[in-house]
């Protein structure tokens, strides 16, 4: 059933998302990364956990465009923060302006003080609708990569530490240690549920090449890992330390034993994102890692034009 959304050009319809779409939305947010970057990094798994996100409802906080034929041209959700996907072919149109409008309008329907967008730096295009609508930034991120023509060296395990592959059983304390950490910087912790989507329980999911330290028996570090297929590379998922136990170098022993562990499987580069309000950017920096791209997250504040 279509579904307007005021000011989409001729020949174009809109309606929620449903179960059944998300090998399109793939397709398109594949797309749209391979006309930016060169090359794919979200997995369908990532997509289905973002739509799968505590308190967002389908009917009412996702938007599809299709075109006269029936093909996906852009794609919207929204739910405290929002991303918009414009496929290249259909861009110029108005089609990610008009979702952008729906996005700010659903996000004030459901009284959030903000609304948040992240854009890829060298996306001039959308970084200028964005400002020109009021958005200003907030956070830098960063996409890192770990090149590895040769096995990567791991470092000694400080003193009383232990390192081994993720295994059955550790999801709970791996969940506890990164939200532990997270907590520092993160606006709300995730539960076990919503966690796991987006880490253990996606497909693409790499226990082997996810590096846990423990001290004493105790989980004290975890490196979560992904092995995307679209790209032939590594990617780490998430990094965490337990604060009592940080600066031993215990981050940069998880995060080179991870390489190894992908490089050893055939993969020559490993990738991971960070941004700044983390402060994690040196660590990362210090191991030899390097900046592929950066993205600015902009926000725009709501209340004020209810």
């Amino acid at each position: 059933m279509s579904d307007p959304i005021p000011g989409l050009p001729p020949g174009y319809r809109t309606r929620p998302t449903t179960a059944d779409d998300l090998g399109d939305i793939h397709h398109l947010v594949s797309a749209c990364e391979r006309e930016l970057y060169g090359q794919v990094h979200t997995d369908l798994g990532r997509i289905a956990a973002d739509l799968a996100r505590p308190g967002l409802a389908p009917e009412l906080d996702t938007r599809l465009i299709h075109d006269r034929a029936g093909r996906l041209a852009a794609r919207a959700w929204v739910d405290r923060r929002s991303e918009v996907d414009v496929h290249p072919e259909h861009r110029g149109r108005g089609l990610g302006g008009a979702l952008l409008d729906w996005a700010e309008a659903r996000g004030r329907q459901t009284g959030s003080a903000r609304i948040v967008q992240t854009v890829p730096d060298h996306d001039t295009a959308a970084v200028a609708l964005l400002r020109s609508r009021g958005y200003e930034p907030m956070v830098t991120e960063w996409l890192l990569e770990f090149l590895m023509p040769e096995e990567p060296s791991v470092p000694e395990p400080p003193a009383g530490i232990t390192v081994r592959p993720f295994g059955p059983g550790d999801e709970h304390d791996a969940h506890r240690v990164v939200e532990d950490a997270f907590d520092e910087w993160q606006q709300r912790r995730q539960s076990y549920q919503e966690w796991a989507r987006h880490t253990v329980e996606r497909p693409t999911f790499a226990p082997a090449m996810s590096a846990l330290a423990f001290a004493d028996g105790q989980l004290v570090g975890v490196a979560l890992s992904l092995d995307l297929p679209d790209t032939g590379e590594g990617y780490i998922e998430q990094v965490a330390v337990r604060r009592d136990h940080r600066n031993r170098g215990i981050a940069r022993l998880l995060l080179r034993t991870a390489f190894r562990g992908f490089h050893q499987r055939g993969r020559r580069a490993c990738t991971l994102g960070t941004h700044s309000e983390t402060g994690a950017l040196t660590l990362y920096l210090s191991v030899g890692m390097g900046v592929r791209h950066s993205s600015t997250v902009f926000r725009k504040d709501l209340v004020a034009e209810q």
